[in-house]
């Protein structure tokens, strides 16, 4: 697997299921921000950056697409890459995959600031930061 996809894995649980017997919509947003986290834990260099909490990356968008139902007992695995890079923001390209037969159940794109969190106000990505982020973004087959 290309080392810029960081990929994470867990099992569906009863908790996780609505009262039709699939994942809630609601888990997946769940399961994508612990494929986020494993992103950074998997890039220590990267994640200094935001040891501190200023810079902070703050989420301003979301968009999730729900592709198959997920039930009890399915293991799933969250890939996560960084999709696009630009001055002011970045993009992160998310799929859940059932791993028994490898169907898409859900994939999204999250849009990320930087804030600086003192002024309250989004920053540019420039610096270290931007020399961090840039050999990682791997952009989405189209």
């Amino acid at each position: 697997m290309d080392q810029r996809i960081s990929r994470v894995t867990l099992r569906v649980r009863g908790y996780h299921l609505d009262g039709y017997g699939h994942v809630n919509n609601a888990r997946y947003l769940e399961f994508l921000e612990e494929g986020r986290w494993d992103y950074f834990d998997d890039r220590p260099d990267l994640a200094r950056h935001f040891a501190s909490g200023d810079p902070a990356l703050v989420a301003v968008n979301l968009n999730i697409n729900y592709r198959q139902a997920a039930v009890a007992g399915d293991d799933l695995e969250v890939l996560t890459r960084i999709a696009d890079l630009s001055s002011r923001s970045a993009r992160m390209y998310q799929e859940i995959r059932r791993i028994g037969d490898g169907q898409q159940i859900t994939d999204a794109d999250l849009t990320f600031v930087l804030l600086d969190v003192r002024a309250k106000q989004a920053m540019a990505i420039e610096g270290e930061i931007r020399q961090a982020l840039e050999p990682l973004v791997l952009p989405k087959a189209q």
